[in-house]
């Protein structure tokens, strides 16, 4: 058992919990007299459990979001997966946020975190990291994976991040079309992304709409306001997460908002002749990295 690894950058703090599926557990900044939570953070008891979808923010690999019934053809052959998110009927964001991670470096505003993958019904050996970096006005987490299997391996991946909800809070993203989803959360067509969430519309409202969506063409940008703390933070991308998923469910404390590489239920999108998939081919050996920057800040300042 690993204990949690907390990094401090000024009055930034980041725990991360390498046994809870390398979550981040705790991102804020301490201010005079109280605390603003960037993330949602995690209560001893969640992290106890090792219920990673409990915290801040977890890693999707090897792939995000669902893979219908757990099933999908790749280069000929059939990947059949656990249907591990009952009682859907579908996989649902691959190993990484169950598994247990080590460290591999760590100083006292950086960690790396590392996970190690043996083939079994995912067929192919790999290995992915998370790099933590900390400073006083940013988090940035920089995902890599590479394939240690001696075939080619179909990849997706990106980060599940869960916002404190507010009665004001906002969510604006620089995204293109939405894939309208059916009764199982399943993409079925790609309709006109709500006008509020883009980067010139007026903010998204979790409570007002309901969402469990992806959008394509996501361009790397996307704000998270609550207007009550007198701040926002801004969320940027590189180019390799193209699709974005929002999450509103009706009810409750927090919404998500996700970049990753692939879309919802790409491995079988791209299986029937799709493009726009996001999912990416490894070669033996080869890697993909990307990173993502989240950025806090506040009219009155952070300091």
């Amino acid at each position: 058992m690993q204990s949690p690894v907390e990094l401090r950058a000024g009055r930034s703090i980041l725990t991360v919990s390498p046994n809870a599926g390398g979550s981040i557990t705790r991102y804020a900044t301490e201010l005079d007299g109280g605390r603003l939570e960037w993330l949602r953070p995690a209560t001893a008891d969640a992290i106890e459990r090792r219920a990673s979808g409990e915290t801040g923010c977890f890693p999707l690999v090897p792939f995000s979001n669902r893979i219908r019934d757990g099933r999908f053809h790749f280069q000929g052959r059939l990947i059949e997966l656990p249907q591990d998110f009952q009682p859907e009927s579908h996989a649902i964001h691959g190993h990484g946020w169950r598994a247990r991670w080590q460290v591999v470096d760590h100083t006292p505003t950086t960690t790396t975190l590392e996970y190690r993958h043996v083939a079994d019904t995912w067929p192919w050996d790999y290995r992915t990291r998370q790099a933590f970096e900390l400073a006083p006005d940013r988090l940035s987490v920089r995902m890599s994976v590479t394939n240690d299997s001696s075939q080619p391996m179909p990849v997706g991946f990106g980060l599940h991040p869960y916002f404190v909800r507010t009665p004001r809070s906002r969510l604006r993203a620089a995204v293109g079309a939405m894939w309208r989803s059916d009764d199982n959360q399943m993409p079925v067509e790609l309709v006109s992304p709500p006008a509020d969430l883009l980067m010139n519309g007026s903010g998204l409202n979790p409570d007002a709409t309901a969402l469990d969506n992806n959008f394509v063409e996501f361009g790397g940008r996307a704000v998270v306001e609550w207007p009550e703390w007198d701040a926002a933070l801004d969320i940027e991308t590189d180019d390799v997460f193209g699709c974005f998923v929002v999450y509103t469910p009706p009810g409750r404390d927090f919404f998500c908002a996700e970049p990753a590489t692939n879309c919802i239920d790409g491995f079988n999108l791209a299986d029937m002749g799709r493009t726009d998939t996001g999912i990416i081919v490894l070669g033996p050996g080869e890697t993909t990295r990307g990173t993502v920057t989240l950025s806090p800040r506040r009219n009155t300042g952070l300091r």
